[in-house]
């Protein structure tokens, strides 16, 4: 990608971008009320070429949460845009899913009743975890009053419940906290949102919400924190030796960073925004939110929009990337709808054959020499 000048002090990047920030919730939230069903777009032969081209060497299938069949449904495509279904119905909110390793289930967050804005991700009374096949079939329920859930192995998943993040085997009934965000002290009782195990199992990288509006890593053996930026949506990338993130900063207003980290720290030096810059799409359709790498780290997948902001109804449309290609040329739209379009998740199958297994750590974390947390008390799950 051709880097463009930016400045390398935050605060003067982020004065231009004030009125966006305060109607954003300082830049990862949402504000408004249920989301439109909209319509369909016609694509240009351009879009078609695009989808064709960098869609076809993907190989993959997408899933992603959209509005316009009511509240938001989860839908799967090709990485061509093609064979769009609605694999979810009904009148719950259905969002952040996430792919299995082997990608034969997927995890999701669906409202326990009807319209639930994702500013309300933190009220986990509000929320239950579920898995489903890609085909739709096996709906199941794995966790009561629970949130931004993700795979941390074939049966395991790291969730939010009531300002914890915890960790579980599905069916055990058995939780396991790795942090109390009320207990640390540091984090000044932020909201957690999107927690990340690292491929190691050592630290968990977080978005935090409410009092501390930052991204960041946990180090699970030393119980510390360590600022990575601003923004949110912070994720690792496969090596575990890199992070990325939404930053508030870029050509619509947000763009993807990232950055190498080294037993869970940032380099000495702070990086320039020309350094950190991972994904920031030309064009006037430049408000980006949402990243997900493929699990081998050579796709990307994540939402644009051209006007609004609010995660669960601005016009986000879906895009997949061959990272380290010219996005003129190496990333391809392939939502052509107006209702939202949001928390797009990249399975490919030949990724996932040639990923390394998943963190095999228990409680704490991988590699530490103290005990796990001790287990919350067993809940009963319908």
């Amino acid at each position: 990608m051709t880097a463009r000048p930016t400045s390398r002090s935050m605060t003067r990047a982020l004065v231009p971008l004030m009125p966006l920030l305060v109607l954003a919730g300082a830049g990862c939230a949402t504000l408004s009320g249920a989301a439109p069903t909209g319509s369909e777009e016609k694509p240009t032969d351009e879009d078609l070429a695009a989808m064709k081209r960098v869609g076809e060497k993907a190989g993959g299938l997408i899933v992603w949460s959209s509005s316009r069949n009511g509240n938001h449904d989860l839908f799967t495509m090709k990485t061509d845009g093609s064979d769009v279904k609605a694999i979810t119905k009904g009148d719950n909110v259905d969002w952040f899913p996430r792919f299995s390793p082997d990608g034969a289930r997927i995890l999701f967050c669906r409202s326990k009743k009807g319209w639930v804005s994702e500013r309300d991700a933190n009220i986990s009374s509000k929320w239950d975890l579920f898995t489903v096949r890609p085909d739709g079939t096996e709906l199941t329920k794995v966790l009561d009053d629970a949130t931004w859930g993700s795979w941390i192995g074939a049966d395991e998943l790291i969730f939010v419940r009531d300002g914890k993040i915890l960790r579980t085997k599905i069916g055990s009934g058995k939780e396991d906290m790795l942090l109390d965000g009320a207990a640390a002290t540091t984090l000044d009782g932020a909201e957690l949102q999107q927690p990340e195990l690292s491929p190691d199992g050592r630290f968990v990288a977080i978005t935090l919400r409410g009092s501390r509006r930052e991204t960041g890593i946990w180090n699970l053996k030393t119980k510390t924190w360590t600022k990575t930026g601003l923004g949110c949506q912070i994720n690792w990338a496969p090596d575990g030796k890199t992070i990325y993130w939404m930053n508030p900063t870029g050509n619509g207003g947000s763009e993807v960073f990232r950055m190498s980290i080294e037993d869970g720290k940032p380099p000495a030096k702070a990086p320039s925004d020309d350094e950190l810059r991972f994904m920031d799409m030309p064009g006037r359709r430049s408000h980006e939110y949402f990243p997900q790498l493929s699990r081998d780290g050579k796709w990307l997948v994540w939402g644009i929009t051209q006007r609004g902001h609010d995660h669960d109804t601005a016009d986000y449309e879906i895009y997949v990337w061959e990272v380290g290609t010219p996005p003129e040329t190496g990333a391809a739209r392939l939502t052509f709808h107006s209702a939202n379009d949001r928390w797009p998740d990249i399975f490919i199958p030949s990724a996932a054959a040639s990923a390394a297994p998943p963190p095999a750590a228990t409680g704490a974390g991988a590699d530490t020499d103290t005990p796990a947390p001790p287990a919350h008390a067993k809940r009963k799950h319908k």
